[in-house]
């Protein structure tokens, strides 16, 4: 017998399932509508669909069940609405979770959710959510776990509420204890032997679990961008055929435009006017120059009114008009007007516009970095995390431009360790994006765990699952409590077997 049953909602492809029959639960039922994810949690469960109860809007009652499980996706937390009562405010899905929480009255349960709830912003949609559960008559708190800190090299905060029936149990859990030390990225790379390109160093690089430079400012990742400036950052201009001089220049708009005397936004573009304040010798076909290596972009930023008596000016037209200050118009100054934001207006495509009618006209071009959005990169890649690295960024359904590589850089200065990873590792193409068991194993599934061949069908189903080390480890506390009694003295090394020997038994669901 199991020592305990449970019921998975939004069940995905069965991330809080591993975990809780790896401890020896039992499921008697899950709820989900996505497709894939059904076919898949069936497919590695070897379940009946006909256990899924689907769409939990529609969803009346459950069985009974001792541990309620809900990955509730993250829609938007305007929850609290008009407040009515359990059985009058079903329609979204904190709601509907809610509703059967205290329709079936498990003895425990967790909830899981995106960061984002726990922010200021949403402390209202929080607070409602820990109120509701507490009108059903349970104790409950929520708590903030980063998936890194619990056998798995991924940085994911995820929040977890957590909350039992009998205010005892609560009393006595505790969360899990973070683990004294982390994994490394390699321990989960499907490559033979790492590639080692040594310089003789006395101290390796050192790894962290945050994105952030360690106490000898090295990094286990590099960043591909253009308007950083970390020592592991690497930029368009050092990687691109360009000279001494043409470094030099792009150095000197890095370094500058975030100065608050060349303009009023956290990043601004100068001016030929503005270069030369800072090294006269520049000249206008020096930056015309970086245009045509596409490291630059010159940008209209001043404007001139000429015609003040042009008819048949739209509405958008008009309001831009209206922030001019003695007949100019600042397009910084523009994109902070909240109006523009407000009414969905492009202040770029308005401008060209009122060009086009003669009404105004550019008095002053400036440059900035063709390159300015961060999670872009250069040429299609954001991040290249080298395998000792004890993290790698949240898997998201949508994917992302960050890579791996299996080689590890080791040199004497950070200097060296810069040029060494781009010669070894971006100019060889010894980089990669993660594959398909790797994504499993940065989640806590198993490497072979089922999941559909083309790449964007299992990343959306993978991105969207819980971290299955860090719910085993909470219900490993959870069981700790004796909230199930004696019967939950189960050995953790049982891992899947229980899996294999549950037999769905559809007759304890035919009232649904």
């Amino acid at each position: 017998m199991p020592s305990f049953t449970f019921f998975d909602l939004f069940a995905g492809i069965g991330g809080f399932r591993l975990a809780l029959q790896n401890l020896g639960g039992k499921c008697l039922g899950f709820s989900e509508i996505a497709p894939d994810a059904i076919h898949y949690y069936c497919t590695n469960f070897r379940e009946n669909p006909n256990l899924n109860f689907g769409d939990i809007t529609k969803i009346k009652d459950l069985p009974y069940h001792d541990f309620m499980t809900a990955g509730v996706p993250c829609q938007s937390w305007s929850i609290a609405g008009k407040n009515l009562g359990f059985d009058d405010d079903r329609g979204q899905l904190w709601n509907d979770t809610l509703y059967l929480l205290n329709k079936v009255r498990p003895k425990v349960f967790i909830f899981e959710n995106v960061k984002g709830l726990a922010d200021p912003r949403n402390q209202n949609a929080l607070n409602f959510i820990l109120k509701r559960i507490a009108e059903a008559g349970y104790y409950a708190d929520y708590y903030l776990l980063n998936a890194c800190d619990y056998g798995i090299p991924q940085t994911r905060v995820r929040i977890y509420i957590i909350g039992f029936k009998e205010k005892k149990y609560f009393n006595k859990f505790k969360i899990p204890s973070p683990n004294s030390i982390n994994v490394r990225l390699s321990s989960i790379l499907d490559h033979g032997k790492e590639i080692i390109v040594n310089n003789s160093i006395s101290n390796n690089v050192k790894s962290r679990w945050s994105l952030s430079c360690n106490n000898q400012g090295f990094n286990d990742y590099f960043l591909f961008n253009d308007l950083r400036n970390g020592s592991t950052t690497v930029h368009s201009w050092d990687i691109q055929n360009t000279t001494e001089r043409q470094k030099q220049l792009c150095t000197i708009l890095l370094t500058n435009r975030r100065k608050k005397n060349f303009g009023i936004l956290d990043g601004n573009p100068l001016s030929l006017k503005q270069f030369q304040s800072i090294d006269p010798s520049i000249t206008q076909e020096e930056l015309d120059e970086l245009v045509e290596l596409y490291i630059l972009k010159e940008i209209s930023y001043l404007y001139k009114i000429t015609d003040y008596h042009y008819n048949g000016l739209t509405d958008s037209q008009k309001l831009v008009l209206s922030f001019n200050e003695h007949g100019i118009l600042n397009i910084d100054k523009l994109k902070t007007k909240r109006e523009f934001k407000i009414r969905k207006i492009s202040v770029s495509d308005t401008l060209t516009e009122l060009m086009a009618l003669g009404i105004i006209t550019c008095i002053e071009k400036r440059y900035d970095f063709k390159n300015t959005k961060i999670s872009t990169g250069l040429n299609g890649i954001n991040r290249i995390f080298l395998p000792s690295s004890n993290i790698y960024p949240t898997l998201v359904a949508s994917d992302t431009n960050d890579f791996v590589t299996s080689v590890t850089i080791e040199a004497k200065t950070i200097e060296d360790y810069k040029e060494k990873f781009i010669k070894e590792v971006f100019e060889k193409q010894q980089y990669r994006k993660i594959s398909k068991s790797e994504a499993c194993k940065l989640q806590g599934f198993p490497a072979d765990y089922q999941l559909p061949e083309s790449r964007a069908r299992w990343m959306k189903l993978i991105g969207n699952s819980v971290a299955v080390p860090v719910v085993q480890k909470i219900a490993k506390e959870i069981l700790k409590t004796g909230v199930f009694g004696d019967k939950t003295e189960c050995s953790e090394e049982n891992l899947l077997e229980q899996n294999e020997q549950n037999i769905v038994q559809l007759s304890l669901f035919d009232k649904i």
